[in-house]
């Protein structure tokens, strides 16, 4: 469907890890794809790093690494250049970023004629924190619900706090859109992926279960190939914190010669895939939607932590046993449908939205950014998210104004480069190695 002329010319998207980054880029692409696409990677944990940005594949026009006050201070800018900045925003980061970016900018733009347009959303699927991380999100003017299922929930959420529901707009996952259908090759081997998560499970038994039954699948089809898609290497970061890499556990238990771990891209693996098995993994959306076998391990039970509840009445959930024996999950047509996974111009909506609000914000018609939590509906909550982001109670970094994260000398900023990269090294380490034994001990 061709885009609005009207769209959207130069769109920025805040991401604060790999995952969010691709999640970001691609919707920016879905909505306006002869756009300039600006990145900007927020300064934490989960920056992602160069191998990992190579493996989304996704350029852009220019891509940096910026603190919170830096990128306000970008946001910002002068009045009179409103027309070189950015006319979408896509703050593609956790619920508590998005909240203290909202606050920030609305804070920066504060009696400015023109504003971009701000969109939020999520990297995939909502199992877990729903009012929690959608009140966080309230503000924005579009807030992406990736299926009609999630749009009611969303709809249902604000409604029941008396907060708008306007911004709540349903779309589907952006990368839904790649790949091409499911077809078996009898060319090759028949390839079963078992596709990892950095937190499900959380605990060293469960991983070490999960990863002993793929093995045992692969010793039990010695005519398989069994690849395990690993989503970050040692010392990574996405998304979530992985304290029990797989990496590491595989290394203990002897696997035979038909199973590898595997890295890259989710599509290109997804090309060579007659059976996907996961958890819980947005994985699983992509494969479904691309009409390949797909199974939800029912395996350490159905759980909302788990979130594999997520599939009740998919007709994908099956265990290890049952693969062993040859079950080949298909998924259900309707399911599919109210997921959003086999929706029919998922994104034409949101791009209409976008237009419009772009066209209003030309003429100054935007009107301030307006999140649900306050000073006066939480006093003893946003306080300190903001406080999380170097933000004071008004929103403004702490210590000074937006203005005051200018450009540093070049020698002032490269050593502040290395200081931070050290820094980010030592904590990846700590958070890996160091707090894992410390919650171990402590367990004793």
């Amino acid at each position: 469907m061709p885009v609005s002329t009207t769209g959207p010319t130069r769109v920025t998207v805040l991401a604060d890890s790999d995952t969010r980054w691709k999640w970001g880029a691609l919707t920016a692409l879905r909505i306006a794809p002869e756009a300039r696409l600006d990145a900007r990677l927020l300064r934490g944990r989960a920056t992602p790093t160069t191998r990992q940005i190579e493996e989304v594949g996704i350029p852009a026009a220019s891509m940096r690494e910026v603190t919170v006050p830096e990128f306000l201070a970008e946001m910002k800018g002068p009045a009179e250049n409103h027309r070189e900045s950015a006319d979408l925003v896509i703050l593609s980061c956790v619920g508590g970023t998005v909240q203290a970016m909202l606050h920030g900018l609305g804070r920066a733009w504060q009696g400015t004629a023109h504003r971009p347009v701000v969109l939020t959303g999520y990297v995939g699927v909502v199992y877990e924190k729903l009012a929690d991380g959608l009140l966080l999100r309230h503000g924005a003017d579009i807030v992406l619900a990736n299926s009609a299922h999630d749009a009611e929930r969303f709809r249902a959420v604000y409604a029941g706090v008396g907060a708008d529901t306007a911004a709540i707009t349903e779309t589907a996952l952006p990368f839904l859109d790649d790949g091409r259908s499911y077809e078996a090759d009898p060319g090759r081997p028949f390839t079963v992926v078992f596709a990892v998560q950095p937190s499900v499970p959380d605990n060293r038994k469960d991983r070490t279960y999960l990863l002993r039954r793929a093995i045992d699948h692969a010793r039990f089809h010695p005519d398989r190939e069994v690849l395990v898609k690993l989503r970050s290497k040692p010392g990574e970061h996405t998304t979530h914190i992985e304290e029990q890499p797989y990496q590491k556990l595989a290394a203990k238990l002897d696997p035979p010669a038909n199973l590898r771990l595997v890295y890259g891209n989710m599509g290109e693996v997804l090309d060579r895939t007659d059976l996907l098995v996961t958890v819980s993994s947005t994985a699983a959306l992509e494969s479904m939607h691309r009409s390949i076998p797909t199974a939800v391990l029912t395996d350490l039970g159905i759980r909302e932590t788990l979130g594999n509840h997520h599939f009740l009445g998919s007709g994908a959930l099956a265990s290890w046993d049952q693969i062993d024996a040859g079950q080949v999950p298909r998924a259900d047509p309707a399911w599919l449908r109210a997921h959003g996974v086999a929706a029919e111009n998922p994104f034409g909506a949101v791009r209409d939205r976008v237009s419009a609000l772009t066209g209003r914000a030309a003429d100054g018609g935007l009107p301030p950014l307006a999140p649900y939590y306050t000073p006066v509906t939480a006093s003893g909550y946003l306080p300190g998210v903001l406080a999380r982001h170097g933000l004071d109670p008004k929103g403004e970094p702490i210590g000074g104004t937006p203005d005051a994260a200018a450009e540093p000398s070049r020698m002032r900023r490269a050593t502040r480069d290395l200081a931070r990269n050290a820094a980010r090294t030592a904590y990846r380490q700590g958070v890996q190695r160091v707090a894992p034994v410390i919650r171990r001990w402590g367990q004793l």
